[in-house]
């Protein structure tokens, strides 16, 4: 859950600096006691180029109860809690201008009672050159608060896809380096193979050569003697 945090806070965090990459994404809905907690809330403009301002507003509703309590408010550079089951513990986390596109707000030190379902709204003025359309943008959350975290089944699976991809690397480097130690060798031996061959003739072209001998018409040969025995024929002769 704690890197599912981290990226809504980075994201969030992107979105307010750069509203060209607004992407809405659905806030986390664990939260841990005594822990800290962002309670997210994304609306994006559909026209980047047409300025706009916006307040956000903050709403909680314990189980088992049917009205929300107003719990904060925020009208750049504004921020305010207004209920005290919250004092001190809630602190703006979105846009830090009027063109609010991202309302989350961060839970310091969480209890078991914020279990509940938490709604923000984002009032948007759209300043066209004409006149000023008025958006309202609802969205909300159901916050569970448990003891200890939980890990959710896609971290669970893309953890285990993570070790799995690791042991395929590890397979097919140690496959790659025995291929190309095998290849190495079997170039090593033939390159030693064509240097003995090489040798072996070298040698034979030599003795060849040695063995060459120039007779006169006179000299009569026994093909039978060896040829040193023919060259001291030759010799005596």
């Amino acid at each position: 859950m704690m890197s599912h945090l981290s990226l809504l806070v980075v994201l969030s965090f992107f979105v307010s600096q750069c509203h060209g990459g607004c992407s809405e994404v659905d806030s986390m809905t664990e939260a841990v006691a005594g822990e800290g907690f962002l309670l997210g809330c994304i609306s994006c403009k559909r026209r980047e180029e047409v300025s706009a301002r916006a307040t956000v507003d903050w709403h909680f509703k314990p189980p088992g109860e049917e009205e929300f309590r107003h719990i904060f408010h925020y009208d750049h550079p504004s921020a305010d809690i207004l209920h005290e089951d919250f004092s001190n513990r809630l602190e703006w986390h979105g846009t830090q201008d009027s063109d609010i596109q991202t309302g989350a707000i961060y839970i310091h030190n969480v209890t078991f009672n914020d279990t509940g379902t938490y709604l923000c709204e984002i009032h948007r003025t759209i300043l066209l050159s004409q006149y000023d359309e008025h958006v309202t943008v609802e969205k909300e959350v159901e916050l569970s608060v448990v003891a200890v975290a939980t890990r959710e089944m896609t971290a669970v699976v893309a953890e285990i896809m993570m070790y799995v991809l690791i042991v395929v690397l590890q397979l097919w480097l140690i496959v790659t380096l025995v291929y190309c130690y095998k290849k190495i060798s079997e170039e090593h031996e033939a390159r030693e193979a064509r240097k003995a061959l090489k040798a072996q003739a070298e040698k034979i072209s030599s003795m060849n050569e040695d063995s060459v001998i120039v007779c006169s018409p006179s000299c009569q040969w026994n093909w039978s003697v060896s040829a040193k025995q023919r060259c001291s024929i030759l010799l005596n002769n």
